[in-house]
Parts: C-alpha cells; sequence; structure tokens
C-alpha cells in the first residue's frame, strides 16, 4: 500500500494519477474528506499532529509520501512542522516503511550558482530555517540507519489545479482573461519553475526504486528562463500582448498588509530578486527522465485549467 500524508494538494493529486494508473493500492491521510478516484483508493481521516492517528492510517504501507503544505505562516511552521516530521520519522521506525518527503528549496537560502542536492543548508529566512532543521533530522536519521527514508525537492510550482503558485495566478491566469500580468521581483533575473504533473512522476519513480532510498533528490524541472522571457512566452502561447507589471518588495509588502498569505512570502523575496537556478541533472540522469518544456506545459495549461478566454 502507498499511503499519503496531507493528500488533497496538487502533488499528492499528481502523484495519485500516477499511483493509480500502475493500480497500486492508495491510501488518503488528511483532516478533510477526500472522496477516492479509483477502486484501489480509500480515505482515512488524521491529523498530521497526532500520531497515534497517522498509524492507525498508515499500518501495512510500503511507501508513505510527505506532500503536506502548511499555512504560509512562520510561525505556525515554527510550532507544527517539527512535531509533524518527528511523527513521519517515528511511522518509519514502527512500521518499517519507506518515507518520502516532499521539500522545498528554502532551507538553502540564496544561492550563488545552481542549486544542487549537496548545496549546504544556508538559509536566510524563518521557513528556511524551519525546513533546514527538519531535513537534517530526517536524513541524520537515515544515515544512523534508524529509517528508510529521501527527499524529493521542487522548485516554485505551475500548473497547480488550485491556483497556489505566482505564476499560474499572476501570469498564466492573466493572460487567459486578456488582463495584463504581473512579476514578483526583477524581470531579468532567472527562476525556474517545477510542473506539477513531473513532481507526480517523480515521487512516483522514487516510491517504484527502493535503490534512490536515503538519498535527495531533485524533481526534474526544465531550466531556468529570465521572467521576461516567461512572460513572453505565455503571451505568445494565449496571443496576447507581453504586457506586465514588476512587483517589488515594498509592494509585495503594502498588499500584505491585507492578505496575509502574501505578507508571509516578503521574507522570500530574495529568491525573485536574484537568479533562482534550480538543478535537477541527478534526477534526469539516474531515471532517463526530461522534464516537461516550458512551452508545453504552458500551451497544456491554456487548453485546461487556464484557458484562453
Amino acid at each position: 500500500m502507498h499511503t499519503i500524508l496531507g493528500a488533497g494538494g496538487p502533488v499528492a493529486n499528481a502523484l495519485i494519477r500516477e499511483l493509480a494508473n500502475n493500480k497500486e493500492t492508495i491510501r488518503l491521510v488528511s483532516r478533510k474528506p477526500i472522496q477516492p478516484s479509483t477502486p484501489n483508493t480509500t480515505w482515512q481521516k488524521a491529523d498530521l499532529l497526532n500520531y497515534n492517528e497517522l498509524l492507525a492510517a498508515s499500518k501495512g504501507s510500503r511507501v508513505i509520501y510527505l506532500t503536506a503544505g502548511l499555512v504560509y505562516d512562520k510561525t505556525v511552521w515554527q510550532q507544527q512542522w517539527p512535531v509533524i516530521k518527528q511523527n513521519f520519522i517515528n511511522l518509519g521506525k514502527e512500521t518499517g516503511a519507506r518515507l518520502i518527503f516532499f521539500d522545498n528549496v528554502y532551507s538553502y537560502g540564496l544561492v550563488n550558482g545552481p542549486m544542487l542536492e549537496t548545496t549546504p543548508y544556508n538559509p536566510c529566512s524563518v521557513k528556511g530555517e524551519v525546513r533546514a532543521k527538519i531535513a537534517t533530522q530526517f536524513m541524520d536519521e537515515a544515515k544512523a540507519g534508524n529509517i528508510t527514508a529521501s527527499i524529493a525537492r521542487g522548485a516554485d510550482f505551475y500548473g497547480t489545479d488550485n491556483q497556489n503558485s505566482f505564476l499560474d495566478m499572476m501570469v498564466l491566469d492573466k493572460f487567459a482573461k486578456k488582463q495584463s500580468a504581473q512579476w514578483i521581483g526583477n524581470p531579468n533575473k532567472l527562476h525556474n519553475f517545477s510542473y506539477i504533473p513531473d513532481m507526480g512522476k517523480g515521487m512516483f519513480l522514487l516510491g517504484q526504486n527502493p535503490s534512490s532510498d536515503n538519498q535527495i533528490w531533485h524533481m526534474p524541472t526544465a531550466a531556468p528562463m529570465t521572467g521576461k522571457q516567461f512572460v513572453e512566452l505565455a503571451a505568445s502561447i494565449y496571443d496576447v500582448s507581453p504586457k506586465f507589471m514588476a512587483v517589488n518588495k515594498t509592494m509585495l509588502w503594502l498588499y500584505g498588509l491585507f492578505v496575509k498569505v502574501v505578507m508571509g512570502t516578503v521574507e522570500m523575496y530574495y529568491q525573485y530578486s536574484h537568479d533562482y537556478n534550480f538543478n535537477s541533472d541527478k534526477f534526469e540522469k539516474a531515471f532517463n527522465y526530461k522534464p516537461t518544456s516550458y512551452k508545453d506545459g504552458f500551451k497544456l495549461m491554456s487548453e485546461t485549467l487556464y484557458k484562453k478566454s
């Protein structure tokens, strides 16, 4: 059985599709009900902060994935992530299941050059400090032989089914509605984005290959481009003028006074004012996998989630 803790988000949904296509038995674990979409899928209610509930939901699992996304608030992260991570580790010890944690790049901080699996942790945000601490704890347990565990990391997302991505919300959705786009930070700096279906496929492949255990993996992600290039590519696909407004840190902060989740992005502004180069060569070579190009991903979005108006 493959168990997904924190089911309901875009990465979990993409992983579910891959597992279902492979006829795997799937257990979805979340606080809110999820209607199973295949005969081999079941849902069980559990709070990620409640170990006994998680254990009851995870018994019999061969692989347990943690794909949770918490409220985008640094105080919540400081309080809840350590508890969730300890529960996840304890599940691995008690069930013997392989553990795969879907993580982000906040622990690396500002990196001059490509972000690699070997890049040292040097967080420059509270959220990054939290992520670095739990990732270190997780892999230390694996190195000690106490659990079988891997970390899968992705860059910023696009192709989300809940618009929880600034590229989706501020570029693709805007152009789909014939509106001007917005870009956070310096549009002349490099950035790359991980395509959600590639994240699901990447997690699936790790789950199918025990030889990948006890390592950090960067999920398959196309090479970076400048913000201006992203806007121009999206505009060409949506047949609109590549008009956009750059959102600087002060503007982000002012908007955040009214929208709390936006305020949570202010401390991460360094990611948009400097080059952001996420490298997935290790995964691509190991699994002979080519990430979806931005052109192909944007085209599919223009035909599905963010249709041309």
